[in-house]
């Protein structure tokens, strides 16, 4: 049936597509939609919008749409036709709400192919731009906000004296291994430039020494557009001259007195002519004792001959050196110190002064081991942990892009450990994964690298390895891990999710590999678990779309925008409506109406379901009370989720409910997952306990589709059975559920429980549960789930013949 929306967007010049605001489907495409993208008519519709996307940019911004962060945006983009052309076009995105249970994001789009001329122009300014960067007077390098390097002149390069294979390769790389060798204090120097690209809008002044003896000021500017910092403006001036002609001043004021490093300073034969306090501090000698001494007469020692040999060589052939050796205090005690000699030049090239800064480095070489043990290693399993995996993937990267290779990113997490550590203990469940460690390193090869990145998570890192080499290692671990453990004679079974990602069809860096991996791994934990799958990009739009429902969730609730509806319960005795089920009900302005199948899982992953519990309790009760006024008596019942029970005042939360709405307790019934009961037996049991006391009845619900144990049923407080309508559905033709059903029945009768069948649809179902002795039934065949107003006026609305009784 054509919708009223098609004829209005037909009527439109511009490309228009109508999109699905969750799933970001095509629902409706106009002609001149399909005209622009080049293909046949009316073949738009229940396409992924994703699937017209020409640039990895255009599925990050759906990616924000699907999170809800955008609903209005202008923007200009890429779009690819049928005949694989990719076009520059315009496109505005909207979201407009149809009716009260539609929204849709309106997608209009224009061909900006003129543009073309507009950045022909452009090309052309930025020649007159070069131009005016190379008549300045200082060395000038342009980079973006990320350091990448847009621009530099020439008297930036010969500052710097870079080699001219790295000015005609563009190889940022390269400049900055270049930069950082010519650098006497490297690291303080890359500190530095860490802090500036830290904070875009900094403005810095910095005096950098070289390894050649120049001294250069860089100024640091940020580069705005449209009034946002874009990149950085680094200046370069040679102040050399300006330097030497304050050396002395700033030696003996500055960096000589107040240095932390030891430091001496020799005359142009290399004999000591002053040494700083530092100096005397560590190695114990004044400096008048080091008056006249040679470098070689200080340093020399039988363990490092070769060593200052080869330090003094350097020096004179380069005019630096950095290194470190073995040195002794005047006591005679040996330290390791890391030294850094640079040689001095006045304008004629010849040697004036060498300074020489060094430091005590005997607590970091003593420690290096240990440290490099904690840091890099997990402590329980002794695999690398985060940071020893991010350095090797990386490792990996640089191999791979240069090669033109691939390796896999395999993303693993154990099924339900959670269960192991609270029921056994968590001295037991390290000891499982230790177990799973070993089993892990078994199925690898010696270049591949498994890491622990804590708790249960592990990722495999396997070297050159393609999509079939990754799934034959995955179905290995899965094999491997389903094998039976054996603990202290406890036998058990331990499965695994995998998910993995691909280097370079997943993500070319780091963090979207394990991002990726992980999302894959995720979809497996959705679909049942103790399984693998390869990472697909739609992945992330529906984590996406699970994030934009738990956030209007947490706005529906704080907005009071859920509501109850009840669903009759009937009574066969009887042949009268005796109570209600109160089931959650949500309509989102933007997203419609949204089934509790699909919200409440996302609830209770997130840990909601026990504020929307507790709204659901609080609420029920209080309807309960308002409808049981003046005599008349209905039993509501209320389900109740695992998390929202194991809450330690769940009963206390009951009760409250129940005295603040004065109602009679026997008037609610909670309905409780056999996962409720089975878990920590002893305390659940004090709590059904408690909850009788206070005169609530309760029931299993979808009895027969987990763990029952019979003890169980003999020892709780229980009141009913409700069979689940996956047994009810197939009635009365399926013989496995009429013997299934009849066991229930015949069961909770014997231990003198009441029995109530859900899904109840036909005329047959009710016959057969009649007549095997089923004590209620509830269903579409009596009625749906109605709101408030619609069951009172349907069911208790004065018809006093048709007087409610409750079940006893």
């Amino acid at each position: 049936m054509t919708q009223p929306w098609e004829a209005l967007i037909e009527g439109m010049l511009e490309a228009v597509l109508l999109v699905e605001p969750v799933q970001l489907t095509v629902v409706a495409a106009n002609r001149a939609a399909h005209k622009l993208l080049g293909v046949p008519s009316h073949t738009l519709p229940g396409r992924s919008v994703i699937d017209l996307a020409a640039a990895p940019e255009d599925m990050f911004f759906w990616e924000d749409v699907a999170a809800g962060l955008s609903n209005n945006i202008y923007s200009e983009t890429l779009l690819r036709r049928a005949d694989g052309q990719a076009i520059h076009v315009m496109r505005r995105v909207t979201l407009a709400r149809l009716d009260v249970s539609t929204s849709m994001y309106v997608v209009a789009i224009r061909d900006h192919t003129d543009q073309r001329q507009v950045e022909t122009e452009l090309e052309k300014l930025i020649s007159e731009l070069r131009a005016t960067l190379e008549s300045t007077a200082d060395g000038i390098l342009v980079t973006d906000l990320d350091g990448s390097i847009r621009s530099y002149n020439h008297l930036f390069a010969k500052l710097w004296g870079l080699p001219e294979e790295l000015l005609t390769s563009r190889n940022d790389v390269g400049v900055y291994a270049w930069m950082d060798n010519c650098m006497v204090d490297a690291s303080h120097y890359n500190e530095r430039l860490a802090a500036i690209r830290r904070s875009p809008l900094m403005e810095a002044s910095d005096v950098l020494v070289l390894h050649s003896g120049k001294v250069l000021e860089r100024v640091t500017l940020p580069q705005y557009a449209r009034g946002r910092p874009i990149g950085r403006v680094y200046s370069f001036r040679d102040i050399s001259q300006k330097l030497l002609d304050q050396a002395r001043l700033q030696l003996a004021s500055k960096v000589f007195e107040a240095s932390t490093d030891a430091i001496f300073i020799t005359d142009e034969e290399q004999r000591i002519i002053t040494t700083n306090p530092s100096f005397e501090r560590l190695t114990q000698f004044s400096e008048i004792d080091m008056l006249g001494m040679s470098i070689s007469d200080f340093f020399l020692d039988h363990s490092n001959a070769d060593i200052l040999k080869r330090m003094l060589d350097e020096l004179a052939l380069d005019g630096f050196w950095e290194g470190e050796l073995w040195n002794r205090r005047k006591d005679g005690h040996a330290y390791l110190c890391m030294i850094s000699l640079v040689r001095v030049q006045n304008e004629e090239g010849q040697t004036i002064h060498t300074i020489g800064f060094f430091k005590d480095r005997t607590e970091n070489y003593n420690a290096k081991q240990k440290i490099e043990e904690l840091a890099f290693t997990d402590a329980l399993t002794g695999l690398p942990n985060r940071m020893l995996l991010e350095e090797r993937i990386s490792q990996s990267i640089t191999h791979a892009s240069r090669d033109h290779g691939q390796f896999a990113l395999l993303f693993l997490d154990l099924d339900n450990f959670k269960q192991i550590n609270d029921s056994l203990g968590h001295p037991f469940g390290d000891r499982v994964l230790v177990e799973v460690t070993d089993r892990l390193k078994k199925c690898l090869r010696q270049v591949d690298t498994a890491a622990r990145l804590g708790g249960d998570e592990f990722v495999l890192l396997l070297h050159q390895a393609d999509a079939g080499g990754a799934e034959i290692c995955a179905r290995r671990v899965l094999a491997d891990l389903s094998a039976p453990f054996n603990l202290d004679g406890i036998e058990f079974t331990v499965t695994c999710s995998i998910g993995i990602a691909l280097y370079p069809d997943d993500g070319t860096q780091m963090q979207d590999l394990i991002k990726n991996a992980d999302s894959a791994m995720y979809y497996v934990k959705e679909r049942g678990r103790s399984d693998f799958r390869f990472y697909q990009r739609k992945m992330n739009i529906g984590l996406l779309s699970r994030m934009k429902i738990d956030h209007a969730m947490r706005q529906a609730l704080e907005h009071q925008e859920f509501r109850l509806h009840f669903q009759p319960l009937y009574c066969l005795g009887s042949h009268q409506i005796f109570g209600a089920e109160a089931l959650i009900r949500w309509h989102d302005k933007e997203l419609g109406e949204i089934s509790p199948a699909k919200f409440i899982p996302i609830a209770e992953e997130t840990g909601l379901i026990i504020a929307i519990g507790n709204w659901v309790m609080q609420t029920a009760i209080a309807q309960a009370a308002a409808w049981n006024k003046n005599g008349r008596r209905i039993l509501i019942s209320i389900n109740v989720s695992a998390l929202q029970f194991q809450q330690a005042n769940f009963v206390e939360s009951l009760s409250n409910a129940l005295c603040d709405a004065h109602l009679d307790p026997s008037c609610i019934e909670l309905e409780l997952t056999e996962s409720i009961l089975i878990r920590d037996a002893q305390e659940t049991l004090k709590k059904l306990d408690a909850i009788a006391r206070l005169g609530v009845k309760m029931a299993i619900d979808d009895f027969g589709t987990g763990y029952s144990s019979l003890s169980y049923l003999k020892r709780f407080p229980i009141n009913k059975l409700k069979i689940d309508h996956s047994f009810v559905m197939n009635l009365p033709k399926d013989e496995s559920d009429v013997a299934i059903v009849t066991a229930i029945i015949s069961l909770a009768h014997a231990l003198k429980l009441q029995v109530i069948a859900e899904g109840v649809e036909t005329q047959e179902q009710k016959d057969l549960l009649n007549s095997l002795d089923c004590d209620q039934i509830q269903g579409y065949l009596i009625a749906k789930a109605m709101d408030p107003h619609e069951f009172e006026a349907s069911f208790l609305s004065g018809n006093e013949e048709r007087a409610q009784s409750l079940a006893s």
